[in-house]
């Protein structure tokens, strides 16, 4: 089956291909924190980072699909290393809020960019990751609030995560 042929606009094909290691950092992010929260003995909040992880993932490789439909060049770019440790909870969940507003803003980069060029198909992909990442800060902000209320008591925190969950468990 050949490829359609659509064309999109040559900045925004190479801002999504930046965005894929953009996804596939905080895919590998999201891992490590998981990984220290197991460690830390908090399988609740280690559960909602790793299907936090699954997330980006999945974002990533739409995008892949994205630019394969559209007939452009998928460049895999590098993904650094990823902070591994923590000094607290607190801190952990206030990386990964950081990381979900910096995301947002490289989604409306390549909106805007897209804008600029009329290039209505990469702007009505994009939109979907807009709406996206409104649920993905705004959880991030209300799981960094209750943390910081429960003023070290992690079990408060599990308790909360337990019974709210991933948005992703709630068909969000």
């Amino acid at each position: 089956m050949s490829k359609i042929g659509i064309m999109i606009d040559n900045q925004a094909s190479q801002l999504i291909n930046q965005q894929i290691g953009h996804e596939f950092f905080a895919f590998y992010q999201y891992v490590a924190l998981s990984t220290w929260l197991d460690a830390e003995a908090l399988p609740v909040l280690s559960n909602y980072f790793a299907l936090q992880a699954e997330e980006e993932r999945q974002h990533g490789m739409k995008m892949i699909k994205f630019l394969n439909d559209t007939d452009q060049t998928i460049e895999m770019p590098a993904i650094p290393k990823p902070k591994s440790t923590f000094a607290s909870v607190e801190q952990a969940i206030q990386m990964a809020y950081e990381q979900e507003i910096r995301v947002t803003d490289q989604i409306k980069a390549i909106y805007d960019a897209a804008s600029q060029a009329n290039d209505r198909i990469t702007q009505n992909f994009m939109q979907w990751f807009l709406e996206e990442q409104v649920e993905e800060v705004a959880s991030m902000d209300t799981l960094l609030k209750i943390t910081r209320r429960a003023d070290s008591d992690l079990f408060r925190i599990e308790d909360f995560v337990a019974r709210e969950g991933h948005p992703e468990q709630n068909g969000e």
